[in-house]
């Protein structure tokens, strides 16, 4: 089956791009859309391989263009999602995956409530911290004014996890690419993957899922 569109969010630092990564290397039949933003490059990314890197002008004439599915202003920059990624995708006989973020995927949800929506979590404030913190010194940018704001913006991100059909704790990374790759077969009809990715179901709301949002909410 193919033309399923998975979105994927979670708060920045949350491991979700390198979920995305393994999972395309084990599910064959899946598109990756290359958003657009505004921000500049970080470290070793390149225009057109994680982002297509534009100008604010550049991106607000493609809004009034009608060129994107979604588009938000995240941290003083914007990101979007182009609507030819989609119909590229269709035409190839191919899913599509999006990584974008909460206010993204609910514009998406909205449009088209037949998508299947995805969370990721990180097992705790504490680890959260850590990445960024981890990741701001691999950017060489150790603002801590930043990286809480970055705290601050995914606790509100989590209140909208139940807005979700899936959520995923990324603590153990094999376990939690196990975990996406089940959803997306069972999603795509593969009964033999449906206990697992029902163990991920925001209907089931497992303890685990419960445990993660009461300690982000300490």
């Amino acid at each position: 089956m193919a033309g399923i569109l998975f979105i994927i969010s979670a708060p920045s630092g949350s491991g979700k791009s390198t979920l995305v990564s393994q999972l395309r290397t084990l599910v064959e039949g899946l598109d990756f859309s290359i958003s657009y933003t505004t921000r500049s490059p970080r470290g070793s990314e390149e225009n057109g391989r994680e982002y297509y890197f534009t100008t604010r002008e550049e991106f607000e004439r493609m809004v009034a263009g009608g060129d994107f599915l979604e588009w938000a202003e995240v941290f003083g920059n914007y990101y979007g999602t182009a609507v030819s990624a989609l119909r590229h995708a269709k035409e190839l006989g191919r899913d599509l995956l999006l990584d974008i973020d909460v206010q993204g995927a609910l514009q998406v949800m909205r449009k088209m409530p037949e998508a299947v929506s995805i969370f990721i979590l990180p097992p705790s404030p504490e680890v959260l911290e850590k990445r960024l913190k981890n990741r701001s010194a691999a950017e060489k940018m150790t603002d801590e004014d930043v990286i809480q704001k970055r705290l601050d913006g995914a606790k509100h991100e989590l209140d909208k996890v139940w807005d979700y059909k899936y959520a995923l704790v990324n603590d153990v990374l094999e376990n939690a690419v196990a975990e996406m790759r089940a959803v997306v077969l069972y999603e795509r009809g593969d009964q033999d993957c449906e206990a697992l990715a029902r163990t991920c179901s925001t209907d089931s709301a497992s303890p685990r899922l419960k445990a993660v949002l009461e300690a982000f909410e300490e």
